[in-house]
């Protein structure tokens, strides 16, 4: 490369320009390769939007050159997507023969030693032209393995519905129970006893009950014409019986209470008055229907102030009363 021999305000003047000139050059160049990312950009975003019928309406643009009917457009059409179709068949049915060829390459792992020793010269040997090939042989299950404890669908789903065949035979048995009819002996108390008796059935609750003995005494007691069977009580066994409790629920629990059982509803002779009555016996009292109102009038007078509210979860225990004569002499002795 020859120099320059001139001034020099000339060289410098040189250098200048070529310095810009090569400023230029790679900014054309950025520039170059900014309009080649942006256009890249744009063919990605075309390809998004673009048909996925591409290649069938290219088929069929081949095939149909020319003026051509709508009949005959349709027909090409459809022998462009068949043809596709067919092929789409074909390569699926080919991956699924070569999957299933791979498994059936696959060899099985056999941890009895016996039968390894049987196996082996069978694999072994190089079958001849007359000759069939051997059976691989297959791994079983053990029939003399116990398999209780593994999950069984098949025995689960048996244990469910023979859980559920015995529900529903319980819960039938328990309505059947429920439905029975007893008669419960009873007295409408006023300071006097007034003595009855009625049919109800076992399922019945304390409300129940009460309404249906308020529409047996309203006919000869005028004072229960108005009201309802929530101003009645029920008292058995010194134990005034919430509304809510079932004749059926004492009759299952075997309910005891202060003076007798709660699941007996015959009446016998109260054993407080006559005999001995220190010594208990399975026979229950005739339950007292009375009014709420006339309990806290008298609630300070025997026998209401014996009465006492029923607690399903205390334990009354069994029915003694104490002999205060045997007291004394065990007092003077």
């Amino acid at each position: 490369m020859s120099q320059y021999t001139g001034p020099s305000s000339y060289g410098r003047r040189a250098q200048s320009l070529l310095a810009k000139r090569e400023k230029q050059e790679q900014e054309l160049a950025e520039r170059e390769r900014q309009l080649e990312l942006e256009t890249n950009a744009k063919a990605k975003v075309n390809d998004k939007f673009h048909s996925k019928s591409t290649d069938v309406e290219e088929q069929v643009r081949i095939t149909t050159y020319g003026l051509v009917t709508l009949d005959e457009m349709l027909a090409a059409q459809r022998k462009v997507e068949d043809d596709r179709a067919r092929k789409v068949a074909t390569a699926a049915k080919e991956e699924k023969k070569r999957v299933k060829k791979k498994k059936k390459s696959k060899v099985t792992v056999s941890f009895d030693m016996e039968e390894d020793d049987d196996v082996e010269p069978a694999m072994m040997a190089q079958p001849t032209s007359g000759d069939k090939p051997a059976k691989k042989a297959r791994l079983g299950k053990n029939p003399a393995v116990d398999t209780s404890f593994l999950p069984d669908r098949e025995r689960e789903e048996a244990d469910r519905q023979r859980r559920e065949e015995l529900r529903k035979e319980w819960v039938e048995t328990q309505e059947r129970i429920k439905s029975e009819t007893i008669q419960v002996t009873y007295s409408y108390y006023d300071g006097s006893g007034n003595r009855r008796s009625i049919d109800v059935q076992k399922g019945f609750s304390i409300g129940q009950f009460l309404t249906a003995c308020l529409q047996d005494l309203r006919k000869d007691f005028p004072e229960l014409r108005g009201v309802s069977s929530e101003s009645l009580i029920y008292v058995k066994e010194d134990l005034i019986i919430p509304h809510h409790h079932t004749f059926y629920e004492f009759i299952v629990n075997k309910t005891r209470g202060k003076s007798g059982p709660l699941f007996n509803f015959d009446v016998h002779d109260d054993i407080r008055l006559q005999h001995d009555a220190s010594i208990e016996k399975d026979e229950s009292h005739a339950g007292k229907v009375c009014l709420r109102s006339w309990y806290e009038r008298n609630k300070h007078i025997f026998p209401a102030t014996r009465w006492e509210a029923f607690d399903s979860t205390k334990d009354y225990g069994a029915y003694t009363i104490s002999d205060s004569n045997k007291d004394k002499d065990k007092a003077k002795a």
